[in-house]
């Protein structure tokens, strides 16, 4: 009797809660409430006040005119793009390197976690977490140069390698072949992010109620089983919510390593995606219209690419909003 007056109470008092008005709830909670201000101005100002840009894909946009003084041009960039001899090119390959991203780079960090996890040497262990996650906080400047002399012609470690081993008679000039060119692009990326995202799946693991794993033990199931049936269901809802963001950026399949790896006339078959193909064309050739009609199309794409993630993943039960 007295723990359903209780519950009576709570509840009770819980849709007095939610009764009250938004601004009493404001009031109730300003100290929250301030902390957030810096990130929603931060946001305001970075995210949002320069949408008013996207407007510029609809002009003949001049530096001298400005946004109210440039010609209006309508759909005229957009065209120019989707008729573009190069636009089948820039899409391929924008496709193709975010989905081997998405393939390799996605189940790799919980690959890791997962192995990670069942490590008990604790020192070997953070180790192993250090060195993995520290390539995530290098520039791709720092990067691209690692790759650059590990791949080199002349005293390129790969190749005196390859060399020593006698599978090659001469050194290989990687970077100036296209066969090899999405290899390399897609090992980078997944050696520099791999520990960063591992950090999260190992918090997400070590909130895994430990009582189903022993209870599991008791039964006789091995690691593997207990793998499968424990940990992966548990950890679900967060693979999903990043499985969600990745698929939302699918035609962002980078710039900074494309441009700084793939920056070669050679290359560009294989190199050229959206990002770098609106900064040389637009950006560098003064084309600003064009290149703006190009991002926002990306955009486009994007946005409707994360919704219908989402909308398949809430059928799931799990999903951003």
């Amino acid at each position: 009797m007295q723990r359903e007056t209780i519950t009576s109470a709570a509840t009770g008092a819980a849709v007095s809660h939610k009764e009250k008005p938004l601004w009493k709830r404001f009031i109730m909670q300003w100290q929250v409430q301030v902390m957030i201000f810096p990130a929603l101005i931060f946001i305001l100002i970075f995210n949002y006040f320069p949408m008013y840009g996207v407007f510029m894909a609809f002009q003949d946009y001049s530096l001298f005119k400005g946004f109210f003084g440039s010609d209006w041009a309508g759909m005229k960039h957009f065209e120019a793009f989707f008729n573009s001899p190069d636009f089948f090119r820039v899409m391929r390959n924008t496709i193709v390197i975010s989905l081997l991203k998405l393939f390799i780079g996605f189940p790799a960090p919980i690959l890791l976690a997962l192995m990670l996890n069942e490590v008990r040497n604790m020192v070997f262990k953070r180790v192993i977490q250090t060195i993995s996650y520290l390539p995530h906080f290098l520039s791709w400047v720092i990067v691209s140069g690692f790759v650059i002399s590990l791949l080199s012609v002349d005293n390129g470690s790969l190749n005196i390698l390859l060399d020593k081993l006698g599978l090659i008679d001469k050194p290989v000039n990687f970077l100036s072949l296209p066969e090899y060119f999405w290899t390399i692009i897609v090992t980078t990326n997944v050696w520099k992010e791999v520990g960063f995202a591992t950090i999260v799946y190992l918090a997400a693991i070590a909130g895994v109620d430990q009582s189903m794993y022993e209870a599991a033990s008791i039964d006789g199931a091995s690691k593997l089983k207990q793998i499968f049936l424990i940990t992966l269901p548990s950890i679900m809802p967060v693979i999903i919510i990043f499985l969600i963001l990745n698929i939302g950026s699918l035609l962002n399949a980078g710039f900074d390593d494309l441009l700084l790896l793939g920056n070669s006339a050679m290359l560009r078959d294989v190199a050229d995606v959206i990002d770098t193909y609106a900064y040389r064309v637009g950006i560098i050739n003064n084309r600003f219209s064009y290149a703006a009609a190009v991002g926002l199309f990306k955009a486009v794409i994007s946005v409707g690419l994360l919704t219908l993630a989402n909308f398949l993943a809430r059928r799931a039960g799990t999903s951003l909003w």
